[in-house]
């Protein structure tokens, strides 16, 4: 089993950057993908990135792709998001998952642990 808690949210100008992190609990935590979802008010929980096991392969939907980027530290079992560039349109809660899938999944049934959310609002 695995905690997840998000940190980083926050309000940032349109242009501006933030930098999420996932701190997981777990000796585990080697043992997931790592999966960030966003949900925007009135809007279905959607993938953001993904990220397998070991780090080596990574996903982006259409929307971030060259402006976020994904990464993981799994001797320190914590997963990041740096988002650059962003946009008023990229305002939601933002979630880490976990899921023990050997490769990349973008489904919400895919991943078995959730983080409580962190709100990212980008102002225009």
């Amino acid at each position: 089993q695995v905690q997840l808690v998000e940190s980083g949210g926050g309000l940032v100008q349109a242009g501006g950057s933030l930098r999420l992190s996932c701190a997981a609990s777990g000796r585990t935590f080697s043992s997931y993908a790592i999966g960030w979802f966003r949900q925007a008010p009135g809007k279905e929980r959607v993938i953001v990135a993904a990220i397998t096991r070991t780090g080596r392969t990574t996903y982006y939907t259409d929307s971030v792709k060259g402006r976020f980027t994904i990464s993981r530290d799994n001797a320190k079992t914590a997963v990041y998001l740096q988002m650059n560039s962003m946009k008023p349109e990229d305002t939601a809660v933002y979630y880490c998952a976990a899921g023990p899938h050997l490769h990349i999944a973008t489904m919400i049934t895919d991943y078995d642990y959730w983080g409580q959310g962190t709100q990212v609002t980008v102002s225009s």
